[in-house]
């Protein structure tokens, strides 16, 4: 009997939505029976701002030990959480089609962005994303909330168990995480580059294997999609010039202009939101990496490490 594909997860509701996409293709793909295996993460167990804990891996680098020991074969992530460097001994199997890369709006009343009262209490866990949102309105009040997405939407939507004091008037939440769990209907504005750009990588999975294991890896290249693994090998190869981690006040979003070219932007900015650094390039989606450098390098030369500060 051919042994069952194990595939590595976080355990909340949103991890198990995403890698059940991958295991649903995966199985169709190969013909084999996939099995999910939960996996607690740091990130899972420490509660503190991704700030204080340090972003980085946090919720990568237990799914990664489970993998090198052979407890899984195959591990499934949100791709804007895994670390630039390199895994010793890993390999990015498949990034399938990405999914919705924008920052999602969710504020009762059906409120938009500009529409919110003046000093609204708003919440987010990302200091990318709270920067901006200062950037475009200074008078808002941004509340650092971690969670699950049931639970920060909660803190909006209402409920018996949520006191009047950590009521919040809107939340910014991933649209790509809505949709996977059915729950893109709360959405009440879809905030676009303009005036959020999205974190390096966001919308679209990572999906792993061992080095070593070329038959799951020769699985999960069908899995693969070459439009979504070019835009964040240029978005991510931005963030590993900058030295950021995905915790650092930088956003990118590289799109396919046609079959030969990317176009990135790409922006670091203060944790207050007043100043920033933003910049477009153009280059061949057949060497991704080197866009992603290249303009890297003109947002430093234009003062993004200083930007980043203690985030770099």
């Amino acid at each position: 009997m051919t042994k069952a594909i194990r595939i590595g997860t976080r355990a909340s509701a949103l991890a198990h939505a995403q890698t059940q996409l991958v295991a649903d293709a995966l199985a169709e793909a190969s013909g084999r029976t996939v099995e999910l295996v939960d996996v607690t993460t740091y990130g899972d167990v420490n509660r503190g701002s991704l700030a204080q804990i340090g972003g980085t891996g946090v919720f990568v680098s237990a799914l990664r030990d489970r993998l090198l020991d052979g407890t899984v074969d195959v591990a499934v992530h949100s791709l804007k959480d895994l670390p630039t460097a390199e895994p010793e001994g890993l390999a990015l199997g498949a990034v399938p089609v990405r999914g919705h890369w924008a920052d999602a709006l969710v504020a009762p009343g059906a409120r938009t962005l500009a529409a919110l009262p003046a000093g609204a209490r708003v919440g987010t866990g990302s200091p990318r994303r709270a920067a901006q949102l200062l950037a475009a309105r200074p008078d808002l009040e941004i509340i650092d909330i971690r969670g699950n997405v049931d639970s920060r939407l909660k803190r909006v939507l209402g409920g018996p168990d949520v006191p009047d004091e950590r009521r919040l008037d809107a939340v910014v939440l991933a649209h790509a995480g809505l949709d996977r769990l059915g729950r893109a209907g709360v959405v009440t504005e879809v905030l676009g580059p303009d005036v959020m750009l999205p974190a390096p990588g966001q919308g679209a999975l990572a999906v792993e294997c061992r080095g070593d294991d070329e038959g799951t890896a020769a699985l999960l290249a069908a899995l693969d999609d070459r439009g979504s693994r070019a835009t964040v090998t240029a978005e991510r190869a931005l963030l590993a010039a900058l030295e950021a981690g995905c915790a650092a006040p930088v956003g990118a979003l590289a799109t396919v202009i046609d079959a030969g070219r990317l176009e990135l932007t790409a922006g670091a900015f203060a944790l207050d939101g007043t100043v920033s650094v933003r910049r477009t390039a153009t280059g061949s989606s057949g060497e991704p990496a080197r866009l992603g450098r290249e303009l890297a390098a003109g947002l430093l030369a234009e003062g993004a490490a200083a930007l980043m500060g203690e985030h770099v």
